[in-house]
């Protein structure tokens, strides 16, 4: 009796092992794969500029750092007691302004020095819903809590979304040759902008992500319809009914990790887990020998391990 659809997969070419370098950019879901692969110890940029949510958010980044325009104080402003910039998540806000400016600069030039050197580049869209500022005509990655009024909003076409995607790979493979660029749209569900829209503005980022996908010059992973197809109930979302528990994120990594992850990492993948369980450990007394000869156990797989890999950092 078969209870659930699968979606298929198949093992990728080019697959990420512990020699590869990664940028993980984009929306929520992307910081869910991203901190699955920090916790594990791959070697991994992730969102730089905390979470972008739509395509031209994160094609800003990308080109902003690629061409290292930076941030002046003209693009930055003081709101709730703290300075904001609208190209970026509210994350990175700061009581100083130079404090924000020196954040975004320094952001930008770490995103440009790994996009030269990745072996892989992870970008998931999130929405196609964007606001746009009034007086200037600026796409915005963040709204920050400014009124509502200051912004029109609008759903981008999908040809627009094709063309940002076209500017962002071309950026990319500018200054990097060799990169594996890697699409995927989130699974997590934009119901603030109601039920119908949430659908339409998926349909559009899948409808553009794949126009791309038949030029050769990315791949897919169906993180979405993992979601959608394979996980069909309620009890893989958290309490808010819209983002995926942490069951479903599980689910969905397993699956990325089939498809995206080379096999001779697998072992040193469990290393560093029984490692990270091992630092988790709270014992009943910090003073015992038994947990004293634990911490140097523990201690020595550290030790033989950052010999192989001397990046990884507990």
């Amino acid at each position: 009796m078969k209870l659930q659809t699968q979606v298929p997969l198949n093992k990728a070419t080019n697959q990420i092992d512990y020699s590869s370098q990664l940028v993980v950019l984009g929306s929520c879901f992307a910081n869910n794969i991203g901190d699955k692969l920090a916790y594990y110890k791959f070697r991994a940029l992730q969102n730089p500029f905390g979470i972008l949510f739509h395509p031209l958010a994160i094609e800003n980044l990308i080109s902003r750092a690629i061409q290292q325009k930076q941030y002046t104080e003209e693009e930055v402003f003081f709101l709730n007691e703290r300075w904001q910039c609208y190209d970026a998540h509210s994350d990175l806000s700061s009581v100083r302004k130079e404090e924000l400016l020196g954040s975004l600069n320094s952001g930008l030039l770490e995103t440009k020095l790994w996009i030269a050197k990745a072996s892989h580049v992870f970008i998931t869209l999130g929405t196609a819903w964007t606001y746009q500022l009034k007086e200037s005509g600026k796409e915005v990655a963040n709204c920050h809590k400014v009124p509502q009024m200051v912004f029109k909003k609008q759903l981008l076409s999908i040809d627009r979304i094709v063309q940002g995607l076209k500017d962002m790979l071309h950026l990319i493979q500018a200054v990097n040759t060799k990169v594996k660029i890697v699409l995927t749209v989130s699974p997590v569900r934009h119901l603030k902008d109601g039920f119908v829209e949430n659908q339409q503005s998926k349909a559009h980022l899948i409808s553009a992500v794949h126009q791309i996908i038949k030029t050769g010059n990315a791949t897919y992973f169906p993180s979405y319809e993992l979601m959608m197809d394979e996980l069909r109930d309620y009890r893989f979302y958290g309490n808010d009914l819209v983002h995926p528990n942490d069951l479903a994120v599980n689910y969905i990594w397993e699956k990325f990790k089939t498809v995206w992850i080379s096999e001779t990492s697998y072992k040193t993948m469990d290393e560093v887990a029984a490692i990270q369980k091992g630092l988790d450990h709270r014992p009943f007394s910090q003073e015992s020998e038994k947990h004293k000869e634990f911490l140097k156990t523990l201690g020595n797989k550290i030790t033989n391990l950052q010999k192989e890999y001397p990046f990884m950092k507990f």
